[in-house]
This record gives C-alpha cells, sequence and structure tokens, in this order.
C-alpha cells in the first residue's frame, strides 16, 4: 500500500488527513484498529528510537510515546526487587522485552497515560499481557506471536491499533515536509551513537564506566527522538526523567529531574509500605502516589479523603524526609541534545544523584560547565553533536 487514509489529522477538524510513499510501499501494516495522524508521528519516531537502541546495545529495547517525545525508553536490563515492586511486577519472571517494556513504562507512568508503545523485538504473550492492563493507544513492533496478537486484539473492545514494521526498511537519505505551504529538506540525522564519543573527557574525573556509557547511550538516543530544547536522566539501562520542549535548557533539567527525583521517591520505604487498598486502581495508584511525594499531601489529608485510597491514614512524607531520601540517589547519567550554557544545569543536576554527564561541547563557557562537575567530581564527556529534533 502505497497511501493510506486517516482518521483526521492533530485534530478532529482536520479532514481530510492520509500518510503516503513517494516510492515503494508503507514500511508498516495495520494489523487491528485505525491510525490516526499522532499515532503515525509517534509509531514513527518510537520505531527509531528502539531500533537504534537495540543496534547500539545489543538488547531489547521499548519506548512509550506522548505527543511525539518520549515518556520513556528502556533496554532490557534486569529488575531489582525495589523496582519489580514499584513497576507492579513481583515475583514474576519476565521475558527480555517485557522487561524493557515494564522499565519504559515504568520511567513516567502518569506522561505514559495513554501512550503509543515501540518494540524492538517480536512482542511475545508476556509483553502483551502487560500491555494489556494498561491505558495505552497502540503499539508498533516488527512482529506478534500468535498469542501476543490475540491478547492485543481484544484490548479497547477490539479497537487497539496493533502495528507491524518492515524492519528491514531504510528511510531514504533526504526528508522533506512542509509547513504552511512552504517544503522544508534536510538531510536525514542517521547519525549513530557510539562508545567513541564518550572518549572526550575534560574534567579531572575520567572514570566513565561502562554502565554509564550504556545509560548515557540510552540518554542520547532518547534525545534524539525527543522534542528539542531536551535532557535525558537515565539509570539502570532506562530513562527516568526526560525534559521535553523548553525553550531553556536549565528548565529541561529541572523537569527532567523533577521526574527523575519522583521517580526515585517511589522507591523510599515510605511509599514501598503504603497501605493501599484493594480495589484502587492502577492509574489511581500512580495519581495518589505523585500526590504523596509532593507538598500537595498535607491538604489531601486535611480534606480527608485518604479512606478513598488506603486502609489506614499514612503518616506524610516530610520534605526533610523527602530530602535526605534524595540524597541517597547516585550513579546517575545525564545526557543533554546540546551544549549546557551555564554551570546551574550541573547544580541542579548534582540534586539528582547525577555523576556521569554527556553534552556536545562548544559553549564559550564550557570552563563553568567543567569547573561545576569538577567541584562535584563528576565524570563528564564532550560528544561534538548536537541532537536537536524538531
Amino acid at each position: 500500500m502505497k497511501e493510506m487514509t486517516l482518521k483526521y489529522g492533530c485534530n478532529p477538524n482536520q479532514k481530510p488527513a492520509s500518510v503516503s510513499m513517494k516510492e515503494g510501499e508503507l514500511p508498516f501494516e495495520v494489523l487491528n484498529g485505525r491510525p490516526g495522524y499522532i499515532n503515525l508521528m509517534d509509531a514513527m519516531n518510537s520505531w527509531q528510537l528502539v531500533k537504534e537502541l537495540k543496534e547500539a546495545t545489543g538488547l531489547p529495547a521499548a519506548a512509550s510515546f506522548k505527543h511525539v517525545s518520549p515518556a520513556g525508553a528502556a533496554v532490557a536490563v534486569p529488575l531489582t526487587e525495589v523496582l519489580e515492586k514499584i513497576y507492579f511486577v513481583e515475583g514474576i519472571e519476565l521475558t527480555p522485552m517485557a522487561t524493557a517494556y515494564i522499565r519504559a513504562r515504568g520511567a513516567d507512568r502518569m506522561s505514559s497515560y495513554g501512550d503509543f508503545v515501540a518494540l524492538s523485538d517480536e512482542c511475545d504473550e508476556q509483553t502483551a499481557a502487560f500491555l494489556a492492563r494498561e491505558v495505552s493507544d497502540g503499539v508498533i513492533a516488527p512482529s506478534y506471536s500468535e498469542k501476543a496478537l490475540e491478547i492485543l486484539k481484544s484490548k479497547r473492545k477490539g479497537s487497539y491499533l496493533i502495528l507491524q514494521m518492515d524492519p528491514s526498511y531504510e528511510a531514504p537519505e533526504m526528508e522533506c515536509r512542509e509547513i504552511y505551504g512552504v517544503t522544508f529538506e534536510q538531510k536525514r540525522n542517521n547519525i549513530k551513537i557510539t562508545r567513541e564519543m564518550f572518549e572526550n573527557i575534560p574534567t579531572k574525573n575520567k572514570n566513565m564506566t561502562e554502565d554509564a556509557i550504556r545509560d548515557l547511550t540510552v540518554a542520547l538516543i532518547t534525545l534524539k527522538y525527543t522534542q528539542s530544547n531536551s535532557v535525558c536522566y537515565a539509570a539502570g539501562g532506562q530513562a527516568i526523567g526526560i525534559g521535553a520542549g523548553q525553550q531553556s535548557r536549565v528548565h529541561c533539567t529541572r523537569l527532567a529531574g523533577n521526574k527523575a527525583d519522583n521517580w526515585y521517591l517511589r522507591q523510599a520505604p515510605q511509599v514501598l509500605n503504603l497501605p493501599f487498598r484493594d480495589d484502587i486502581r492502577r492509574p489511581d495508584r500512580d495519581n495518589t502516589i505523585d500526590v504523596y511525594i509532593s507538598d500537595d499531601y498535607d491538604d489531601v489529608l486535611r480534606d480527608g479523603t485518604w479512606e478513598n485510597f488506603f486502609t489506614e491514614k499514612p503518616a506524610p512524607f516530610t520534605r526533610e524526609e523527602r530530602r535526605a531520601w534524595l540524597d541517597t540517589m547516585t550513579g546517575i547519567s545525564l545526557g543533554s541534545d546540546a551544549f549546557f550554557p551555564f554551570g546551574d544545569n550541573i547544580e541542579r543536576a548534582h540534586k539528582s544523584g547525577v555523576q556521569y554527564v554527556a553534552e556536545a561541547g562548544g559553549s564559550i563557557r564550557d570552563d563553568n560547565v567543567i569547573e561545576t562537575c569538577d567541584r562535584y567530581d563528576m565524570c563528564m564527556a564532550f560528544i561534538g553533536i548536537r541532537l536537536f529534533h524538531h
């Protein structure tokens, strides 16, 4: 098929809408559901992300996309017992593909609500079963097991969007788009993130570990498909905080840092031991945890609404307790899609346990950024490339 008619464009009033190929057939097949314009933009961007993660690391990869930027991305690194608990998969032996998906979905569960999912490898039965229990709009993968397809076709009353991607497809060297009647054309950003990019280390600390290289690779490939400006915090083979589309880079660093903090706060004993009622839906539990680890929770307690979620009234997680827990956060990696213009980004990153940094370099204030990294004994690589995505 060379052309496909869509439900509508970005908004319901934008009709007609379609996708097409100048040459050859569309590189994907619709196995179930009816795609929309944003669905396919998410699908094409997220597929590129997981394909590159798999190529760079050799591990199955997954991504959770919302509005053409990732909410989460990960490779199949085994989960700790604590992560199993906060991702709601305690005691379950996971397949590699399911592990990558669980990590990607668990990075920022609030933002992943109603997401579009990409899988680098075949969607197996277990991955499909986890997908089936989450609120999601669709999935793209190179193939599906027979049982996985059966599970997914029953999701959303049979309307769940299932796309099968041709893994051998390679896009043309040049890409173009039209904005307000004007055609833009550029060479596709097909640069690869390689370990050689992490060899230029201007900081005093030059101990770039293998785990850090893996996590920075995850961060940078994630940023390659994130609306700029953007930064990404990563740990354990997954993104843990993504700041996308901000006009100021330090705002990206703060936004992503706050998400990384939330990810880590969910692992605190105060959160792990919350006495939730058995009948609480997973999205409501996620939202309640986000409120519990924020300054707003005192208001919830005063309003008496705790009985809607808990079997008994939990003690507040105070600001001092939260800060004390965050001070134990270490070994975090931070990638940026361009250079950091000021040391304030590093100051904010330090508060979220960042020890490894990868950025383009080339700012007139590089010395200030290096000096700030040295103050906190961080190891920073200048990768020499920019990864803007629009």
